[in-house]
């Protein structure tokens, strides 16, 4: 009975206007009163933070925040991934003829998933990462590898949480959830950037609309309010590495492993 009920008022609650509402108040002036509580009940460490606590004139301010210079240091090896944020694995493996397996327990489709872009043909045999990031992490998206966007999509959507309630209990949420993928072509072929808004997220927003181009661990995005990336890799080039597993806390710039090169005649061509 418990579960029905939160599932019905997670229903009633993932409206759009619900969380612009949320979303209109944390821009507010009035809001900069509850950083500090924000903040100690999340445990954020405020030492990584650009500003001074008291500088920060809105919640949402605070809540995309940079951070200092140096905080997250990028691996950079040649022909690595290294991950767009702070964040939990909460699943990852080998993507298997367009399905992704067991994301919280439910199986995804790579042409759902993608709102049916010609591109998920070369993603059917790829890599999956799923990334969730908690209210405690930094909420800016950086890019996993140097290169030049492809693509880009703004898919609207529902705004169910992807915490573990939600992911257990609603249909299919990274995929009817507002997404905006960004598809950044490689030396090494191509990976998709499929950052997913939840409840409470009044907008997922580019950092700079105009930038085309991506060098390793530049800030490219940022969440308003906690959410999830789905970070895709092209088919049969990508290898983890062998430590990385579901339960992982990942920092944003750390590797998460190593791309095979392939010829650029065969790059991104169907399977």
């Amino acid at each position: 009975m418990t579960a029905n009920w939160m599932k019905w008022m997670t229903e009633l609650s993932s409206r759009k206007w619900i969380s612009q509402l949320t979303g209109a108040f944390s821009h507010s002036k009035v809001s900069r009163l509850i950083i500090p509580v924000f903040a100690k009940s999340y445990g954020i460490p405020l030492h990584e933070a650009e500003k001074e606590i008291g500088e920060y004139r809105t919640l949402n301010e605070f809540f995309t925040r940079r951070l200092k210079p140096g905080m997250r240091p990028v691996f950079s090896e040649e022909a690595s991934l290294v991950s767009p944020v702070d964040a939990l694995i909460t699943a990852m493996g080998e993507i298997k003829s367009g399905t992704i397996l067991n994301v919280k327990g439910q199986d995804y489709s790579i042409d759902e998933l993608l709102n049916h872009s010609p591109r998920a043909e070369i993603y059917k045999h790829g890599f999956v990462f799923v990334l969730y990031l908690s209210p405690t992490d930094y909420h800016r998206i950086h890019a996993p590898v140097s290169g030049v966007k492809s693509e880009s999509e703004h898919i609207k959507g529902k705004v169910y949480p992807v915490n573990d309630f939600g992911m257990r209990n609603m249909r299919s949420v990274l995929s009817r959830n507002e997404r905006l993928i960004t598809y950044i072509s490689h030396e090494n072929g191509e990976i998709a950037l499929v950052k997913v808004g939840a409840m409470n997220v009044s907008s997922i927003k580019y950092t700079d609309k105009q930038s085309a181009q991506w060098n390793q661990g530049d800030d490219l995005a940022y969440f308003e309010f906690g959410s999830t990336v789905v970070l895709l890799t092209n088919s049969n080039l990508f290898q983890p590495l062998p430590n990385l597993e579901v339960g992982h806390k990942i920092k944003m710039g750390e590797q998460l492993g190593s791309f095979h090169s392939v010829p650029a005649s065969t790059r991104n061509h169907k399977e």
